[in-house]
């Protein structure tokens, strides 16, 4: 049988740090790999290409362009790990397939065990995403 496996993007304020802010004013996303059997790998870190986007939004954050185009940037990954997100939380939460975990730990270490130790749930909550995927995702 084959291990279950999850990709996980954490935005990263440098090489062991979660941003204390939004996740799409993150300097980086690290890409990991994260299995059920305790295993996880570093796959990439990303370059965060909307993190100097213009918003245009009434209170300069939750700009629903900066939310595309940071999901954009990470469609082959399965959950969007952070420390904290901004209003956009809501949006990749209710309108893509990706599945959001708060991580409560600024430490990337930490926050690779928290995501272990509630791999079963984050797997559930994948797969529910994915069945649900004939719905539009990225819509407004």
């Amino acid at each position: 049988m084959k291990k279950r496996c999850l990709k996980v993007a954490f935005g990263m304020e440098d090489d062991e740090h979660l941003i204390d802010g939004h996740y799409g004013d993150s300097e980086l996303f690290a890409i990991y790999e994260v299995c059920e059997d305790g295993s996880v790998k570093l796959l990439e870190k990303r370059p965060n290409k909307a993190k100097d986007f213009e918003e245009e939004h009434d209170e300069g954050h939750g700009d629903p362009r900066k939310f595309k185009a940071v999901v954009s940037q990470l469609l082959d990954v399965d959950v969007l790990a952070a420390f904290r997100m901004g209003p956009n939380f809501l949006r990749i939460r209710d309108k893509t397939n990706k599945v959001a975990f708060f991580t409560r730990t600024r430490e990337l270490r930490l926050a690779l065990q928290r995501l272990l130790e509630n791999f079963d749930e984050l797997w559930e909550q994948v797969q529910e995403k994915k069945k649900a995927i004939g719905k539009p995702m990225l819509e407004e």
